[in-house]
């Protein structure tokens, strides 16, 4: 499924592995693109009635990819060289973002310690997050001198209230599972050994159900209209 990615079905799951674990799977303009068409793909096949993502190595992904920066220790020069290189990769991460929230099967994001910026930002917008234990989330790009996605903030707000929101996307503060599971922001927190038994536990379950009537929940939750 091209260079950044692959799939595989088991039954009516899919999986969809980001698989460059070198770059901790990072948010590029090839990666994102290879994304959008990996999910354009897997949405066009009748068999795949649930789908997991989840990332290759230690990390579902690291968000964007910053190794131009790597060795630059000025900040203003650093929020110039990120500046720089967000606004595309941005508008083409929002069509990831739109995609996955109004996906027309369910999604079950697969966490495996590593979720950041951009990164989390895909977790957020999968149906189910389940991760393992320990596992680390912040959002950076404050510190690094551009805003997020204002739909995808905004949700956050509405998910766990204004105040904790900012404490999100303001402080860039790192989160552990264990405290965003309390939040609400995820579902499952298991050990390192149980993060796909237990995301297929529950693709499995999905995608045991009649299509539509999960479907037509899921446009309900979220508060759109199917075609």
């Amino acid at each position: 499924m091209g260079e950044y990615f692959k799939f595989e079905k088991t039954g009516n799951v899919g999986l969809l592995t980001f698989d460059f674990p070198v770059k901790r799977n990072p948010l590029n303009e090839r990666s994102v693109s290879e994304m959008f068409e990996n999910l354009l793909a897997i949405r066009d096949d009748d068999d795949v009635r649930a789908l997991i993502i989840t990332g290759a190595g230690n990390t579902f992904s690291a968000g964007a990819d910053l190794s131009h920066m790597k060795g630059v220790t000025d900040p203003a020069e650093r929020e110039k060289l990120f500046g720089n290189v967000t606004p595309k990769r941005m508008r083409i991460l929002r069509r990831v973002f739109s995609l996955l929230t109004n996906y027309d099967i369910p999604t079950i994001a697969a966490v495996n310690v590593y979720a950041v910026g951009g990164g989390w930002f895909i977790a957020l917008c999968c149906d189910f997050r389940v991760a393992v234990e320990g596992a680390q989330f912040w959002l950076p790009e404050i510190e690094l001198g551009a805003p997020g996605p204002r739909e995808l903030e905004y949700r956050l707000a509405l998910d766990v209230g204004m105040a904790r929101a900012k404490e999100i996307v303001l402080l860039c503060r790192r989160f552990r599972a264990e405290e965003l599971l309390q939040w609400g922001l995820l579902n499952r927190v298991v050990k390192a050994d149980q993060l796909m038994p237990a995301a297929h536990e529950i693709a499995r379950y999905l995608a045991a159900r009649k299509r539509q009537a999960v479907l037509q929940a899921k446009a309900n939750l979220n508060g759109f209209t199917l075609d």
